[in-house]
């Protein structure tokens, strides 16, 4: 299997700075009230997303055009009511309405599906969930305090009480798992990972990228290695795919040891999740497993030093609000951060995605 023909950095990079440019003129060209105003119904937007992934809308309309009525039906919600969400749905270009009043798919709503090949379903729910909401209501708490808010409203932190509700816990998974595939094709074209002939998956959830190395690099093995809550179960899945005498899982933490002997380690949207102190102890738990000549890859969202919109920005204020010192990095930070964790940073390598993957030996 092949990468998906995907454009040029550059081009990607010129397109981003053309959408920031007329996104600029847009907001000059109205008086700041109302440029205010609208980013404030952002907010409404974003919910009103996240109800037609909760109500099902899109896998509804996966077999064609149907009309409020049909919809409605079949959702079992109040027709007006789902007219008017739609209506503010369509003029985003989320769904569309047909001449005969019919509801449709778009190739932005279809990505609502829950069998889209890359589904941002499950992350819309997230997003718009009791849970998360309640938490981001209290963005001025955590930036009064520098802390996360879970600890405040629930007696835990986000890792400890998905831990304890699996239905907060299990959506979560299944939304990062959505969220983690959007970057898999930049990747695997940006860097090549078939020069390792073994990569450990450190904290690699449900092993969604190191599973696509294999399936690409048929000399490459794999070991996906994370807590025993979430590997368990991950045997079918290997077996499924083919790949259970090329990928082994094994169960532990981060910050006791990791498997050892490999040629690379990965560490995809890991770090940004600690502080510097805890981020730094599994830097060097995993040092203390790895050979003189084995190769570390940090794969994170690396914060631009322009002022620019970029999704790094918005995640830094989500590690803000949900985790206990999480915070995203610049390059820089990333530099020092490895320095002190026994490595040293070679290169840095962009994709077309925001994320970059960032390349260091050890010391």
């Amino acid at each position: 299997m092949t990468s998906k023909k995907l454009p040029p950095i550059a081009v990607v990079r010129a397109l981003d700075r053309v959408r920031d440019a007329l996104t600029k003129l847009n907001r000059r060209l109205v008086p700041g009230h109302i440029a205010l105003l609208e980013m404030q119904f952002a907010g409404f937007l974003s919910q009103a997303v996240s109800t037609a992934a909760d109500l099902g809308i899109a896998d509804q309309l996966a077999d064609g055009p149907r009309t409020s009525a049909q919809l409605a039906d079949a959702l079992e919600v109040d027709e007006d009511g789902l007219r008017r969400l739609l209506r503010l749905l369509v003029s985003y270009g989320v769904f569309a309405q047909r001449r005969d009043g019919r509801y449709a798919l778009t190739r932005i709503g279809t990505t609502l599906r829950g069998d889209a090949a890359v589904t941002m379903r499950e992350v819309s729910r997230f997003f718009g969930s009791p849970y998360h909401r309640n938490h981001w209501t209290h963005l001025g708490d955590a930036v009064r305090t520098g802390e996360a808010v879970g600890t405040a409203l629930e007696g835990a932190s986000f890792f400890e009480y998905a831990a304890r509700d699996r239905e907060v816990g299990d959506l979560f998974d299944r939304a990062m798992t959505s969220v983690g595939t959007l970057s898999i094709d930049p990747l695997l074209a940006a860097y090549d990972f078939g020069r390792f002939a073994t990569i450990v998956d450190v904290g690699g959830g449900h092993g969604s990228l190191l599973l696509e190395i294999l399936r690409r690099h048929p000399t490459t093995n794999g070991v996906l290695f994370d807590l025993p809550g979430v590997v368990e179960d991950l045997s079918t899945e290997l077996a499924s795919a083919g790949l259970e005498w090329r990928c082994t899982v094994e169960a532990g933490s981060f910050f006791e040891a990791v498997p050892s002997g490999a040629d690379a380690y990965l560490l995809k949207n890991v770090l940004h999740d600690w502080s510097d102190e805890h981020a730094e102890h599994i830097l060097r738990t995993i040092r203390a497993a790895m050979s003189p000549t084995a190769t570390l890859l940090v794969i994170e969202l690396v914060l631009p030093e322009h002022h620019r919109p970029h999704p790094g920005k918005f995640v830094d204020l989500e590690m803000l609000v949900n985790t206990d010192g999480g915070h995203e990095r610049t390059e820089a930070q990333y530099r020092a951060l490895l320095e002190r964790g026994g490595f040293t940073l070679t290169r840095t390598v962009p994709t077309v995605a925001p994320v970059s993957v960032l390349e260091a030996v050890a010391r």
